[in-house]
């Protein structure tokens, strides 16, 4: 072999085990593809995703599916540049950088927590609007969220204690209780009157000067909702708050008589407030293919999201604008019945 020859071939080697080695190295990206989807109506290894206890509820049929995007990398557990390639070849995932996930100073463990945190908010919320769409009475109470360490409410309030009143004065919402609080000196106390558990009780506690010299007990409060009747929602290891709009579907679908779908396989996303609004979701693409894959044939997307939704639907699926839940509800009342007065995104 003549010593080009030989050059060539150590070169290309050399080239090819940098490639090799180049191919398995971390890199800080992020793979979005189609998650799991769940029908709200349906059942999760055998239990209810939507339990209702203490009142009455009606048989229905057909899917009202949540969707969801799995998500493969991260700080702790970066994929490699092959695995990259891959994704960006493939037309059904996404591959983006992963400060799109995770904020520089937040680990793996702290985002599956706030997706867990923001599922659990939802499904309240959900629950809230659901009721609103059907008019059923319901109250906001204020409870405590934590105590601060050191500081006076700290052994004398508990997470999940009901403010009722502060000095006498109605606990109506979480400005009404601080403002109180802030309108003593520090040093002197207040009167919380609680519920907890099933207990009523006079709570006082003395107030210290805050850093601005306001006074303060130290309780982070929250604002929550006391249902007329138990609404359980179980599915197991989704996160994120993206599901509430179906959550109120399949909510509203159980109390009424009659099946919402027609007995259709319908899918989609959508964040919602306890006035019915519905917000926009990430993933859009992903999800959209979950629910084809699903076998649904119409998609509920939020309306902020139907620009990229048109861009990006897979053949078969029909994309119903969704903007309120009162608005998906009157959508669905309209594709059982056959009128044609369904909004899409394609007119919106």
């Amino acid at each position: 072999m003549s010593p080009r020859a030989l050059t060539l071939l150590i070169a290309g080697f050399l080239v090819l085990a940098l490639g090799v080695i180049g191919a398995f190295q971390p890199v800080p990206y992020v793979v979005l593809s189609p998650g799991p989807t769940e029908n709200t109506i349906g059942e999760v290894d055998k239990k209810p995703v939507i339990s209702i206890k203490d009142r009455q509820t009606y048989p229905t049929s057909g899917a009202l599916s949540l969707v969801t995007v799995a998500y493969q990398g991260g700080p702790s557990a970066r994929i490699d540049l092959l695995t990259a390639l891959r994704g960006w070849i493939d037309p059904s995932v996404a591959v983006v950088p992963e400060e799109t996930i995770f904020a520089p100073d937040r680990t793996a463990q702290e985002v599956e927590e706030e997706n867990t945190v923001e599922m659990s908010n939802s499904q309240e919320t959900a629950t809230a609007a659901a009721l609103n769409e059907l008019k059923i009475p319901y109250k906001m109470v204020v409870t405590v969220a934590t105590t601060q360490k050191g500081r006076p409410a700290d052994g004398k309030l508990r997470a999940e204690d009901v403010i009722d009143s502060v000095d006498g004065k109605p606990a109506t919402d979480v400005n009404v209780v601080g403002d109180t609080v802030k309108a003593h000196k520090p040093g002197e106390t207040v009167a919380f009157g609680i519920t907890r558990g099933q207990e009523k009780l006079e709570v006082s506690v003395p107030t210290v000067a805050g850093e601005e010299g306001q006074a303060l007990v130290g309780v982070e409060m929250r604002a929550a909702y006391q249902f007329p009747f138990d609404v359980d929602i179980s599915v197991g290891e989704v996160g994120g708050p993206s599901a509430g709009l179906m959550f109120s579907l399949g909510i509203v679908d159980k109390l009424t008589p009659g099946a919402l779908t027609g007995g259709k396989k319908i899918a989609g996303t959508g964040t919602i407030d306890s006035t019915g609004q519905v917000g926009p979701i990430g993933g859009i693409a992903q999800k959209m293919v979950g629910a084809k894959e699903s076998g649904a044939t119409i998609f509920l997307t939020p309306a902020d999201n139907c620009a990229e939704a048109v861009r990006a639907v897979p053949d078969g699926l029909w994309l119903v604008r969704a903007d309120t839940l009162h608005g998906a509800v009157q959508a669905l009342d309209a594709l059982r019945t056959g009128n044609a007065n369904v909004p899409s995104c394609e007119a919106g």
